[in-house]
């Protein structure tokens, strides 16, 4: 199974929903329609005879339609075939990328932008410029917006807290204006704050238009700049996180559920954000976590709810079957010894900061070659874990992966006479060397 590494220099980058129901009629349409016309009156006539009941055999139950061959789905540049327009997964852990289909092709945001005013209200929480209980006012503007709502009343006030749920859970459009002009004064000059930040977490191909992906010109993402904003959302604020795994949620007596219906079909997921638009077609940017290791996807481009929940479904759980972490390297753990100059010991150990993990097709065997790069001899007096040098891991597919090297004990300097004789040994004998 072939993979990618992602090369954004952030950390990179949910599970997902769905909602199932059926569309109606609408009511101007059906007003449009003709009342039923009355039959003509026809002369009565006699009842039939009956008849012997005829000899009947029971139907079969009508079958479900049978979920499409792996084999017959269109194919992704990278990972299985998807019907999704657009796809991409992610293993943040070691930044291996498992599935890529178009994932960098303009698309429609849709509800999925949300995730950035929350980002962005996340961000207000942390530096403590807002709390919780904090109040906007609900305007006109935000009273009216159609679509999917929180059903905030004109002039009320509404919490942070409640905003949040309201936009998560909700995914309330009005709750995304009261939000933009709370912080911005206007949803244009919030959507500038939007693009401003992803720019700033690396969504490069990014640019929004309003605080709730409500249709407008102009306005695109892709798959990989949404599972890096996810990735930043559930890695920068994990005390707010939690907000996304919430099933339901009553605000003004009007209960609704969570549009994300993995969160109750697939185990381990807690989060993110469903969309859905015309254009874009229906959509999802989804994480969850097994056995602590988390996956991310977001696809778009799927014709139904239902169809977005089941592909969602589908490739989550080929992502964790199909694929599994190693850890090369432990935290703190020595790769190599390197020569010291004018110090207590002659070599100082050179440990790995942090744990080094790789992803591989389940099944397979990890055999990374690994090579420390450092100046050396390296001059004492020596901090322990002071920035030494670089461990260079060249994993099974012949990618490169950098992580850094410290010091992982304390060197004192030579005394005078050490050093002195250290050197005169180096200056008249090192030639021999």
């Amino acid at each position: 199974m072939p993979v990618w590494s992602l090369t954004n220099p952030l950390r990179v980058l949910v599970t997902l929903l769905a909602v199932t129901g059926l569309a109606g009629l609408s009511l101007a349409a059906y007003a449009q329609q003709e009342p039923p016309k009355k039959p003509a009156a026809q002369p009565q006539k006699p009842p039939p005879k009956p008849r012997a009941p005829a000899a009947t055999t029971a139907k079969p139950a009508p079958k479900e339609p049978a979920a499409p061959k792996v084999e017959s789905l269109p194919p992704s540049q990278v990972g299985i075939g998807t019907l999704a327009r657009h796809a991409f997964m992610v293993d943040p852990q070691t930044s291996t990328v498992l599935l890529f289909k178009d994932a960098e092709t303009p698309m429609a945001p849709s509800s999925m932008s949300k995730m950035m005013t929350i980002f962005i209200l996340f961000d207000e929480l942390a530096a403590g410029r807002l709390k919780l209980d904090t109040r906007f006012r609900v305007s006109e503007r935000a009273r009216n917006m159609g679509g999917s709502r929180m059903f905030l009343e004109l002039g009320s006030e509404a919490t942070v807290e409640d905003l949040i749920r309201g936009i998560i859970i909700l995914s309330g459009n009005d709750a995304c204006v009261v939000v933009a002009e709370g912080l911005a004064g206007s949803e244009e000059a919030f959507a500038e704050r939007m693009n401003k930040r992803g720019r700033e977490i690396g969504m490069t191909k990014t640019v929004f238009k309003n605080s709730s992906g409500w249709p407008a010109e102009g306005q695109y993402t892709t798959a990989r700049d949404l599972a890096v904003l996810a990735w930043r959302s559930i890695d920068d604020y994990p005390q707010y996180y939690k907000y996304y795994a919430e099933t339901n949620w009553t605000y003004n007596n009007i209960r609704q559920d969570n549009r994300n219906r993995l969160l109750k079909l697939t185990p381990g997921t807690d989060g993110l954000k469903t969309g859905h638009t015309e254009e874009g077609g229906y959509g999802q940017a989804t994480s969850a976590v097994r056995d602590g290791r988390r996956l991310i996807l977001v696809v778009n481009g799927l014709a139904s709810m239902a169809e977005r929940a089941q592909e969602t479904a589908r490739l989550m759980e080929w992502g964790f079957r199909e694929s599994t972490n190693t850890t090369v390297f432990r935290a703190g753990d020595m790769v190599v010894e390197a020569p010291v100059w004018l110090g207590a010991q002659d070599k100082v150990p050179l440990v790995i900061a942090k744990a080094v993990q790789i992803t591989m097709p389940a099944g397979q065997t990890a055999s990374p070659r690994v090579v420390a790069r450092f100046d050396g001899p390296i001059a004492a007096p020596i901090v322990k874990g002071t920035r030494i040098g670089t461990a260079v891991v060249t994993l099974p597919d012949n990618r490169t992966v950098e992580y850094p090297l410290q010091a992982g004990a304390d060197v004192a300097r030579m005394g005078v006479f050490g050093r002195v004789s250290t050197m005169l040994q180096h200056y008249m004998f090192g030639w021999l060397s």
